[in-house]
C-alpha cells in the first residue's frame, strides 16, 4: 500500500485485502542420479551377477555408464511425436530451458529404445482395436526414406493405433484389423474398405455433405445435390434428438425408414450432369453404409475420431520433413505415437507411461494402459 494517495497526496487508509494469483513455471535443473551397482559372481556356476535399481533403465557400465534418463526421453518423445518438434529443436529446448545438453543423435537413439520397450504394448493395442465393437479408420500420405507410404490410423473411443504401411489398400488395412474384422467400421468412401465383408459399415457423412455442397457450387441448376444434403442433415438431426432423449429408439427406426425411401426417390430421378451422376453412383454403392448410425445410435456418423487422431501426425510430418528418414524411424513413430495417443484418450499421462516402460528390465505390456478393462 502506498503511504499517500497518488492523486491528491493525502494519507491512505487500508480497508481490505483481495487475492490475486499468478501461475508460472519453476526453474528447472537436471536431476543427476548415481547408482552404485553391486557386481558379484555365482558361487556355483561362476557367472557374473549384477544388481539393478528400480529406477535404472540400462545395465550398461564403463564407457556407457552415463545415460539420458527415462523422463527426459519420454518428454522428448512427446515433443517429437505429439507436438511435431524436430530433434534439433528439442535439443535446443533441453539446453536453454532445462539445462540438459543432449545431441540430436542421442535423442533419436533414445526414441528407438523407448519404442523397443513399448513394442509389446503396441501389439496389445493392435489386438484391442482388432477385437473392438467399432473402429474408425483413415489414412494420410507419409514418407519413409523419401518413398511414399501411408500413415494409417485405427481408433476407438479409448484406443488408437498408428501404422505406417507401403499402401492404402485392403491388404494394409487388414494387416492391422484382420481380414475377417466383424465389428462396425466407420470410414470414408474408399473402395478398399468395402472388402471387409464381415464388417458392418458406416460411411462418413461429413465427406458426403462436403461433396454435396461442392456440387451445388459447381452446378447450381442441379437439384439433386441439395436434396441429398437436406436428407443427410435431417438424419443427423434425428441422431441428435435421440442423444438428447427427445425421440425413442422406435422413433429413430421410423425416421430412418422415411429417410431411406425419400433418398431412394431422389436418386431415382436421374441426371445428365456427369459429376452428379458419379455422386449418385457412389451413393448407390454406399447405400448399406449411409444410415448405420441410425440403426445403432452408438455408431459415429462421421470419421471425426480418425481425422482428429491424424491432425497431430500431420503436424509432426511437416516438422520432420514429410515423415521418417528410415524404416527404423517409422517403426518407432507408430509405436510411440500409439502409446501417447491412447494414454491421452484414457486420461493418463503419456510421459509417465513411457517412463514406466523405459525402466522395465524387459519389454512389457504397459501396466498403466492395461490396468483396467476397456468397455470398448
Amino acid at each position: 500500500m502506498p503511504a499517500s494517495c497518488p492523486h491528491c497526496g493525502a494519507g491512505v487508509e487500508d480497508t481490505h485485502v483481495v487475492a490475486q494469483y499468478q501461475e508460472d513455471l519453476p526453474p528447472v535443473q537436471p536431476v543427476v542420479r548415481r547408482f552404485d551397482v553391486h557386481i558379484g559372481r555365482c558361487r556355483r556356476c561362476g557367472r557374473r551377477v549384477q544388481g539393478r535399481h528400480s529406477l535404472q533403465t540400462s545395465d550398461a557400465v564403463g564407457a556407457a555408464a552415463v545415460q539420458l534418463g527415462p523422463q527426459a526421453l519420454a518428454v522428448a518423445a512427446s515433443f517429437n511425436k505429439q507436438l511435431g518438434l524436430s530433434f534439433s529443436k528439442i535439443g535446443t529446448v533441453f539446453a536453454d530451458r532445462f539445462g540438459l545438453t543432449v545431441t540430436r543423435g542421442a535423442l533419436v537413439r533414445g526414441g528407438h529404445r523407448v519404442a523397443a520397450k513399448a513394442h509389446p504394448t503396441y501389439a496389445a493395442l493392435c489386438e484391442t482395436v482388432k477385437t473392438s465393437a467399432m473402429v474408425v479408420a483413415d489414412e494420410t500420405s507419409w514418407r519413409v526414406h523419401a518413398d511414399l507410404h501411408w500413415l494409417w490410423v485405427f481408433t476407438t473411443p479409448e484406443t488408437t493405433v498408428y501404422a505406417i504401411l507401403p499402401g492404402r489398400g485392403f491388404e494394409e488395412a487388414a494387416s492391422v484389423l484382420g481380414a475377417d474384422f466383424s465389428g462396425i467400421l466407420v470410414r470414408d468412401g474408399g473402395a478398399p474398405s468395402r472388402q471387409f465383408t464381415e464388417a458392418l459399415h458406416q460411411t462418413c457423412l461429413a465427406h458426403l455433405l462436403r461433396r454435396s455442397r461442392e456440387l451445388q457450387q459447381d452446378h447450381p441448376r442441379a437439384r439433386m445435390p441439395g436434396q441429398v444434403q437436406d436428407l443427410l442433415q435431417r438424419a443427423l438431426v434425428v441422431r441428435d434428438r435421440y442423444a438428447a432423449g427427445t425421440i425413442s429408439e422406435h422413433g429413430v427406426a421410423v425416421a430412418r425408414g422415411h429417410l431411406e425411401r425419400q433418398l431412394a426417390r431422389v436418386l431415382a430421378q436421374g441426371t445428365i450432369v456427369p459429376d452428379v451422376h458419379r455422386f449418385v453412383t457412389h451413393l448407390d454403392r454406399e447405400w448399406g453404409a449411409l444410415f448405420g448410425f441410425l440403426r445403432a445410435p452408438a455408431v459415429d456418423a462421421t470419421n471425426w475420431r480418425a481425422e482428429q487422431a491424424l491432425r497431430g501426425a500431420v503436424i509432426t510430418r511437416k516438422g520432420n520433413g514429410g515423415g521418417n528418414r528410415t524404416t527404423h524411424g517409422a517403426a518407432t513413430q507408430q509405436v510411440v505415437a500409439s502409446a501417447l495417443r491412447t494414454a491421452w484418450q484414457r486420461d493418463l499421462d503419456g510421459i509417465d507411461v513411457l517412463t514406466t516402460l523405459r525402466r522395465a528390465p524387459h519389454p512389457i505390456v504397459s501396466p498403466d494402459l492395461f490396468s483396467r478393462a476397456s468397455p470398448h
